[in-house]
């Protein structure tokens, strides 16, 4: 890995080669923090392509494995090349391309890449410096290693989905079950722990010389992101529910949509019953200080929505947080499109795809004075860089890269 000392402005990690043999969200999402910083990412799909590509969503009429919106935010900045790591020709492209990688990260349930001469203590005796990680749902330990999950297991099984919906929504719907959080949170979770746990790998690289094999299980990286639900129980023996932590305020309907309104401390209060223009509730005995709030919360929350009922979401997000309340509006991705705030803060860039066209992308959700993440190019198409790997790095000649392509190997 090469240090910012010796690059100048170059991106942050600049020099760093990352082989990622996974697919979905976990695994691309980490190679994606990683391709964002700098590093040379190469993807490795099947032959038929990262499941992603057949996911979606896709703009009307244009089904097909380059133009999921999934696969394309995921996997900017990368470079694409098809194997079928599962036959033994297969598996030998990818020790050779492993051997001189600084980072591999894996998504296969456990035994699987042991099976194919591809685990962490076949490939280290070849590349000593290698930083190897396994992304599975359960570890690569326990009597639930080798258990298939999805998304929507790994965030059950880490004990948020227990306290979800909660607070106002509890309040609002009392008896509704158990929600996933939208998206696929677990996964993307996943992905941001695995990129922190490979980063401070190559920092000890730095020191060792020697690489390490990650262990990252997405249930613990669920319960790790958990926050104090864990906690509580081991401290307390509070099993937390639905019913947690509500005191008052939370999400409110307005004329074109919803916002968030929590005066926690009497400051908050204070602020938000003047941008009401009832400055004088804030002194009554029934709200006067935090535990008369919570005791009266029932009525505190209907004086709330009676306000926020006719009035559009930027008013009442301007009126209240300008006064000091904290306070957020429902934004759309449509709203959020068009954000002054993003715009001031250049949150979007736009790359250009030879299939998907021109598209508006998030960028990383943070700035570096000294470097910054780079946006080189769009997802790259299926197996796009099959020849500067294979032939240029590898050595192939173009009859046998053309022959692995007709026996199925890429």
């Amino acid at each position: 890995m090469v240090s910012n000392a010796s690059k100048g402005n170059a991106a942050a990690l600049a020099g760093l080669t990352v082989l990622e043999y996974a697919g979905f969200v976990a695994g691309p999402s980490c190679g994606k923090l990683l391709a964002d910083m700098g590093a040379e990412v190469t993807k490795v799909e099947p032959p038929t392509g990262d499941q992603a590509r057949h996911l979606g969503p896709f703009p009307a009429g244009a089904v097909g494995p380059e133009t999921s919106a999934l696969f394309l935010y995921l996997n900017t900045n990368k470079k694409s090349v098809t194997i079928d790591g599962s036959c033994p020709t297969g598996a030998e492209l990818l020790r050779s391309l492993a051997s001189t990688a600084d980072v591999l990260i894996e998504d296969k349930p456990p035994g699987v890449m042991e099976a194919s001469g591809l685990g962490y203590e076949a490939l280290r005796k070849d590349n000593p410096g290698l930083v190897y990680l396994s992304i599975t749902p359960f570890g690569q330990t326990g009597p639930y290693s080798r258990f298939k999950a999805y998304d929507l297991n790994v965030f059950f099984s880490g004990g948020e989905g227990y306290t979800l919906p909660g607070s106002m929504s509890h309040a609002l719907f009392p008896e509704r079950g158990p929600v996933r959080a939208g998206g696929y949170l677990a996964q993307y979770d996943s992905g941001l722990v695995a990129g922190i746990a490979i980063v401070a790998a190559l920092l000890d690289r730095g020191v060792s010389r020697q690489g390490s094999h990650l262990d990252l299980s997405q249930q613990e990286t669920a319960m790790a992101m958990a926050r104090e639900t864990l906690q509580r129980y081991a401290g307390y023996g509070e099993v937390v529910d639905r019913s947690r932590a509500y005191f008052y305020g939370g999400i409110f309907p307005c004329q074109d949509g919803y916002v968030i309104l929590f005066p926690r401390e009497d400051r908050h209060w204070q602020a938000l019953c003047e941008a009401m223009g009832r400055p004088g509730l804030a002194s009554e005995s029934r709200f006067a200080d935090f535990a008369s709030r919570k005791a009266n919360r029932l009525e505190l929350n209907e004086i709330l929505r009676t306000w926020t009922r006719d009035l559009p979401m930027e008013r009442i997000y301007h009126e209240a947080a300008g006064r000091g309340c904290p306070a957020a509006p429902y934004h759309t991705a449509a709203d959020l499109a068009t954000s002054e705030q993003l715009e001031a803060r250049r949150f979007f860039t736009e790359l250009d795809h030879p299939v998907a066209g021109r598209l508006q992308y998030p960028t990383a959700a943070y700035g570096m004075s000294a470097t910054k993440p780079v946006y080189r190019s769009a997802a790259p198409l299926l197996g796009e860089h099959n020849e500067e790997l294979f032939c240029g790095r590898l050595g192939l000649s173009p009859r046998e890269l053309a022959d692995l392509g007709r026996s199925g190997v890429l």
